[in-house]
């Protein structure tokens, strides 16, 4: 069973996206903030990383860049659902920049395709 951590700082996202990938037969795990997200990425190297840009303590480009410093994460495709425009820029390696709200439909197919 492929594994996808969701970052964001909202519950109602957070719950929304687990209970779609659990429906589609993802294992899912969820982190509020940067540091709780790079614990989970250590201990389960998720296949995929769904991450907000725009959180409390620090933004997922910061996020982005601590995972991409570790061999073992570097690699996990990456997926930004953000509130704001213009997010493909915040995160070049991005498989996929999505804006809230998004498309359910959109969101699953993508993850699909890139954990072929």
């Amino acid at each position: 069973m492929k594994k996808i951590l969701i970052v964001d700082d909202d519950p109602n996202i957070v719950d929304y996206l687990t209970a779609l990938f659990e429906d589609n037969g993802f294992a899912a795990f969820a982190a509020n903030n940067v540091k709780e997200a790079m614990d989970i990425a250590r201990k389960e190297i998720p296949d995929l990383i769904t991450l907000d840009l725009e959180m409390p303590e620090e933004w997922g480009p910061r996020f982005y860049r601590k995972l991409s410093q570790e061999k073992k994460l570097k690699n996990i495709p990456v997926i930004v659902i953000s509130g704001l425009s213009g997010c493909t820029h915040a995160i070049g390696k991005a498989v996929a920049c999505l804006q809230k709200p998004f498309d359910r439909d959109e969101l699953l197919k993508i993850v699909k395709d890139t954990l072929k």
